[in-house]
């Protein structure tokens, strides 16, 4: 079973190693919506995977790092593009939930998706 709650933050960012000229190494901010997916069984007592409050509780402090921050002086966070950005979430809630994937959407049109390390050849829905 996979489960996920979605967030919402305000950020700044530039993106400092795009081709000289690109309007993404100006300064600019998005209106970032993430969802945190975890997997797991279906607990048979209680007929669900986690309590939706639990996965609150760890992305909360993630998230209070980010909103209303300039991306870029984040540690770790030096080149802030979508993929890195959920890669580092990713790290941060890797340890306190059992991850599935994150999902970054800093456009209402564009964003991505991290699975974290696994090869596509050793997932589940891999053909």
């Amino acid at each position: 079973m996979e489960i996920f709650r979605e967030f919402t933050f305000e950020a700044a960012h530039r993106l400092p190693n795009v081709p000289d000229g690109h309007k993404c190494a100006r300064l600019h901010g998005h209106s970032y919506r993430v969802e945190v997916h975890v997997s797991g069984e279906v607990d048979p007592v209680m007929g669900w995977l986690m309590d939706f409050a639990e996965i609150k509780a760890a992305v909360k402090p993630v998230i209070d790092r980010l909103d209303h921050y300039y991306l870029n002086e984040v540690p770790g966070l030096e080149n802030p593009t979508s993929e890195q950005l959920a890669k580092w979430i990713w790290d941060q809630l890797a340890a306190r939930l059992p991850l599935s994937a994150v999902m970054v959407r800093e456009t209402c049109t564009s964003g991505c998706v991290y699975r974290g390390e696994r090869g596509a050849a050793e997932r589940p829905d891999h053909v």
